[in-house]
């Protein structure tokens, strides 16, 4: 074997071996295959995103409230049919697993939550809630919870301190000033390249010719044999180790949680068995779509809440069988609510104060900050009860344990959503 042969193996091997889960294997999972250092029982915060203004007045709905019967016709839900929470509410009908976690204690809900002045649009919405800042020209910078992780301990066994789950863009809630925050689309399809299989066809020609231009007495050649040799079995250890690792980590998934098939589903799926594998991430992201129910609402609506209940009830579950459930929250929230009123399509429009959830055992189960009228509206939509940035204050000073003022602001008080811990 010449040199220039020498030359092209080592170009094939460093392009196909040494490098070749790069494409398909983020960053940071690459960096903990390498890792041998596990994640604490550290608290995590998960944030669901229910983009497109959901609709929460038929996600738990009012009955009791005169308004709901007298502005939904077409969109009322009999209470005979609803999941009743108390004597004034109840869960819509697709919700029988957030019905479950109600019963368990491990359902927070606040129906009436938002900012002053709402702000109907839903890039300008969603960016103030993602940010905390009312102000244009400081909404594209730093959001709240890359703010809170930098907070954290940072980058964690190759982790990053927040990460996006799911093939959403990145949004500006988790930039921080010095945190890492990633993203990651899913954990299936990350295996062994079959150019490594190929590479140890090569590996054994390597070895060959190098035990033959030893008996031969070539010894300058065999030199550059023996290091390309060596060359490739790093290589190929640590992509064989990387790739059993990703494989391990797939795998993790108590086969008695039952997810949905759901795009969500898959998603905090894919947060379970990143958590039970041992990553040092503290904050997970993940977007639900298709809130923007301006037409024949109910069925497209009942299927949204089943799978975001469902989802939430088969993480909860998957976390608990592995005796995990204690170290998550889960935040589920919208950039607004809807109109109480229903339009001429069988759906609502965009309107102002809207719900938020918190899930997980740690949370004080019921309903907080009460419920706004029906009858006494903000143009149509729902007054506000909760500053959104009081939930925040919880999650941040009460649960990641950082300091809330500087995302929040010296005015903006916490709420007591979370139990002693």
């Amino acid at each position: 074997m010449n040199n220039r042969d020498l030359q092209n193996r080592r170009s094939f091997l460093k392009s196909s071996s040494l490098l070749a889960l790069a494409p398909t294997v983020p960053s940071f999972l690459a960096n903990y295959a390498r890792s041998n250092q596990a994640a604490k029982d550290e608290r995590v915060l998960v944030v669901i995103q229910m983009d497109g203004g959901n609709d929460g007045v038929n996600t738990v709905v009012p009955f009791a409230d005169e308004g709901y019967a007298k502005h939904r016709k077409e969109l009322f839900i009999p209470k005979s049919q609803l999941l009743k929470l108390d004597d004034t509410v109840g869960l819509n009908p697709a919700m029988r697993s957030a019905a479950k976690l109600w019963e368990n204690g491990e359902l927070a809900i606040l129906p009436s939550v938002g900012y002053p002045n709402p702000n109907r649009s839903h890039d300008v919405s969603m960016a103030i809630w993602q940010t905390c800042q009312f102000e244009e020209q400081s909404r594209n910078t730093h959001g709240w919870l890359g703010l809170a992780a930098d907070g954290l301990d940072r980058d964690r066994n190759g982790a990053p301190s927040s990460l996006m789950v799911g093939n959403r863009e990145r949004p500006i809630a988790l930039q921080g000033r010095k945190s890492v925050c990633s993203s990651i689309r899913n954990l299936s399809g990350y295996s062994l390249p079959d150019e490594l299989k190929e590479s140890t066809l090569i590996q054994e020609q390597v070895s060959k010719e190098s035990s033959l231009s030893h008996a031969s007495g070539d010894v300058a050649q065999s030199g550059s044999r023996s290091d390309l040799e060596a060359f490739l079995t790093r290589s190929q250890t640590d992509a064989y180790s990387m790739a059993d690792s990703v494989k391990a980590i797939v795998g993790k998934v108590d086969g008695k949680a039952r997810y949905p098939g759901s795009k969500l589903g898959k998603n905090l799926k894919t947060i379970a068995s990143l958590m039970k594998a041992g990553f040092g991430t503290r904050v997970y992201y993940a977007i639900q779509g298709g809130y923007d129910t301006h037409a024949v609402q109910l069925r497209s609506h009942g299927g949204l809440l089943a799978s975001l209940s469902g989802g939430v009830k088969a993480f909860l579950d998957d976390l608990k069988a592995a005796k995990m459930e204690d170290r998550v929250v889960v935040l589920c929230f919208s950039e607004f609510g809807r109109r109480v009123d229903e339009n001429g399509s069988r759906g609502t429009d965009h309107g102002s104060a809207g719900l938020t959830m918190l899930a997980g055992s740690n949370v004080k189960a019921g309903i907080h900050g009460g419920y706004s009228s029906l009858i006494d509206l903000d143009d149509g939509g729902l007054k506000v009860k909760t500053d959104f940035r009081s939930v925040y204050a919880s999650l941040m000073k009460d649960w990641l344990k950082v300091d809330a003022e500087p995302v929040v602001g010296k005015t903006v008080e916490k709420i007591d959503l979370l139990e002693d811990v």
